[in-house]
């Protein structure tokens, strides 16, 4: 059989040189013909900063372009670190699915693409995909430790906190979770997936990273607080990673463990939501934790969706219409 043609070169293309020290703020250019620009770019915004030998930061947010707590922690990183903090190198991209965050949508509005299910990409797909690959083949490589911020978006609304997965290698899954602890969110997860094909986690986690993502909010917005929180735990990972000096600021966690299927609740119906129990709230197994009105005419009871196992709630839809198929409620048990 004769050997498989090696990939072609990634289509993007970095302004900036990820091997000299100093500051550089540039972009990651992706060709992109179309009707309004023969000859267009999707130009996403990029700093690295670098100063002599040291571990290699990958922060990453807008992977979802309705996340905000990512971006903004990442933007105002990028304005504020000087090189001399630096021990090593710090990639900075805050809105990794740009054509997502500047739509203010989950998924691409060039190709519907959602860069969270498309790694690890191909360099002759659709944009997203052309993304995704660039990641893959360029920026995980040179990283040590890879922190990738989430809040809910639109459709989701979760406890603050930062996690890691269960890992077969147990080293690696041991310093995923010291990074989380580092971070310091109020709540730390050991985190369950329900659909892991595609994701950037997958594939850092497949190339030995240290990967921490987080869930701080949602709702297509943010808070005081929870900008906060990306902020700090952004300094704490760094300093975690010896990339910034000083001691990792302790912060009290519940630890959370997501065990199995039984964390997620579906509807099965179109209609209304009435929550039950609000975020953080303890549950048990059986327990009514929220309920779908039909919209469609009145005189009809609500279905009750119940708890199948004894835990807190973690995540909630946020809209107040819910349709068949959508997540409705997700709970963790305390570690």
């Amino acid at each position: 059989m004769e050997p498989t043609d090696p990939l072609p070169p990634s289509a993007v293309v970095s302004t900036v040189d990820y091997d000299r020290d100093g500051i550089q703020h540039g972009f990651l250019r992706l060709p992109y013909s179309r009707d309004d620009s023969a000859w267009g770019s999707i130009l996403t915004p990029i700093t690295v900063i670098a100063n002599g030998e040291g571990p290699t930061a990958l922060l990453t947010g807008g992977n979802h372009g309705d996340e905000y707590e990512g971006p903004i922690a990442l933007f105002d990183l990028a304005r504020r670190l000087a090189a001399e903090e630096v021990s090593g190198r710090v990639i900075i991209v805050p809105a990794l699915n740009y054509p997502a965050f500047r739509a203010g949508t989950r998924t691409s509005p060039i190709d519907k693409g959602n860069l969270n299910r498309s790694f690890p990409g191909r360099p002759f797909g659709n944009p997203t995909e052309k993304i995704a690959d660039y990641v893959t083949r360029n920026l995980l490589p040179m990283a040590d430790i890879v922190l990738d911020f989430h809040s809910g978006g639109r459709t989701l609304d979760f406890l603050p906190f930062a996690a890691a997965h269960i890992l077969p290698d147990k080293a690696q899954e041991a310093a995923c979770f010291a990074a989380v602890a580092a971070f310091g969110a109020p709540y730390s997860v050991k985190m369950l997936e329900i659909d892991a094909v595609g994701m950037y986690d997958t594939t850092a986690e497949a190339m030995g990273k240290i990967f921490v993502t987080t869930e701080l909010g949602g709702g297509g917005s943010t808070t005081a607080r929870t900008v906060s929180i990306a902020k700090r735990g952004l300094t704490g990972v760094l300093r975690h990673a010896g990339i910034l000096k000083g001691e990792v600021e302790t912060r009290a966690t519940k630890w959370l463990d997501m065990p199995d299927e039984r964390c997620f609740t579906f509807s099965e119906f179109d209609g209304m939501i009435e929550p039950l129990v609000d975020l953080g709230d303890a549950v048990k197994q059986g327990q009514p934790i929220a309920r779908a009105w039909p919209i469609d005419r009145t005189g009809t009871a609500p279905f009750d969706f119940w708890a199948k196992m004894d835990g807190v709630l973690a995540a909630r839809h946020f809209p107040g219409l819910v349709k068949a198929g959508d997540c409705i409620a997700v709970l963790a048990v305390m570690d």
